[in-house]
């Protein structure tokens, strides 16, 4: 069922000195499914110490108090985990005690029952204490035992079991759903950074949208993601969203998504976060949000910034956000500007959240085309060539550094974008005339 040379390898070893070894968890959930397992973790009835004697070079000195010794082998790293039952849970997270155990109790201390299965590649034979291949063919996420429990030992384990549901296309069991809402306020506790992970699996799955419902209507986006709530009922002009308010729009868009980067899937979830506090209704009885563009980007990065994102991402989605409206501007754009906007960064994620955008509303892609145009029109040139001139050479024209030196050089860069000139030469000759 599960082919991995190396991993084979290491299960031989273990049982060639006298001990149980088995592949665990994801691995053989994923094999049974049919799908990729690129990571495949193994579980044995021997102790740390015992599988260090065997591999001299494994090591892990962190996860060694929880019974999991790391090792590479034929340029792959497998977690090696004693068979274990773990004590109370009394940070949310990790177990204060282990005792090394059988491998069925192993499988009991599992959070799924997709995910607490075994199999013993020497005898090609599964292992199965926790009915999970039943739960497996049935599509559904079950807590292994009392889902209560489960969830209380690790809170993340609320996330994991939304991730799995959407990345899978699974059912909640209604206990373990229960459990779920029951617990989604004490998530407070779990690490920013583990959450943002989570979230991450979460919205560049293959169905977003599922996610965005199961994170709404279990609490969880309540406890982390607050400001998404604004948007239920903040009402759109019918002309623009005949879909309707905030909230529904987004979710729309986030239908759009399949397996998108986590900067456009977060660009896509945050894009209209700002207008619930730009929301103005005209005496005509328009429904404006000026300015909720830029709104929306400090509020992202506000909510980015909670979550622990690392700054490049968190800058390349509210520069998505603060820019996803210029683009109904481009068809009248100066050649100069509009080959800046397709020189950004983040022109191609910008793009795509336009087009979802304007598919979860009017429906009409006419600037998409004229963008995907102009990219293919100007692709045998180089959009953002280097500058022929610099302030050293404004400098030796008479002109101080100060803004008038920055604007001299901005219509120049202009200019050169235009192809009003193309050398080193005629751009002095401009700036001269710019000069006088």
């Amino acid at each position: 069922m599960i082919r991995h040379p190396a991993a084979e390898k290491i299960v031989q070893m273990l049982a060639q000195a006298g001990h149980v070894a088995v592949y665990a968890g994801g691995c053989v959930r994923d094999a049974l499914l049919q799908r990729p397992y690129p990571d495949v973790d193994i579980a044995t009835s021997a102790t740390p110490d015992q599988v260090q004697s065997l591999f001299p070079k494994a090591s892990d000195p962190q996860g060694k108090a929880f019974g999991v010794i790391r090792l590479r082998l034929d340029e792959h790293v497998f977690e090696i985990a004693t068979f274990r039952v773990d004590g109370p849970y009394l940070d949310g997270r990790r177990p204060s005690s282990i005792t090394f155990t059988t491998a069925e109790e192993d499988a009991k201390r599992r959070d799924f029952t997709i995910n607490g299965m075994f199999f013993n590649p020497l005898q090609n034979q599964l292992l199965d204490y926790v009915a999970g291949q039943a739960d497996l063919s049935a599509k559904i996420i079950r807590a292994i035992g009392d889902p209560v429990s489960r969830f209380t030992e690790d809170r993340l384990r609320l996330f994991r079991a939304i991730r799995f549901a959407v990345q899978l296309g699974f059912e909640m069991e209604p206990a373990t759903w229960k459990a779920l809402i029951q617990l989604a306020p004490s998530s407070n506790v779990i690490s920013p950074e583990r959450v943002r992970d989570e979230l991450m699996k979460i919205f560049t799955s293959p169905d977003p949208a599922r996610g965005f419902d199961l994170l709404h209507q279990s609490g969880l986006l309540a406890v982390w993601i607050p400001e998404l709530l604004e948007m239920r009922g903040c009402a759109q002009s019918p002309e623009h969203h005949p879909e309707g308010d905030v909230w529904v729009h987004t979710r729309l868009l986030l239908t759009h998504l399949k397996n998108p980067s986590p900067v456009l899937a977060l660009s896509a979830l945050l894009h209209d976060i700002g207008k619930p506090r730009t929301s103005k209704t005209d005496p005509d009885g328009r429904i404006r949000f000026f300015g909720h563009e830029g709104v929306g980007a400090r509020m992202a990065e506000e909510i980015l910034r909670r979550l622990r994102f690392p700054n490049d991402e968190m800058n390349a989605i509210t520069a998505c956000i603060a820019n996803h409206m210029a683009f109904k501007d481009a068809p009248n754009m100066r050649v100069s500007t509009l080959k800046r906007l397709l020189a950004r960064p983040t022109f191609l994620e910008e793009l795509e959240l336009h087009r979802i955008d304007c598919s979860s509303c009017h429906g009409q892609l006419d600037i998409h085309t004229f963008l995907t145009a102009k990219m293919t029109e100007f692709s045998q040139e180089e959009i953002k060539p280097k500058p022929l001139l610099t302030g050293n050479d404004l400098q030796q024209l008479g002109i101080k550094p100060g803004p008038s030196m920055g604007k001299i050089l901005h219509q120049l860069m202009d200019e050169q974008l235009e192809g009003k000139f193309t050398d080193r030469d005629s751009a002095l000759a401009r700036a001269r005339e710019l000069v006088q």
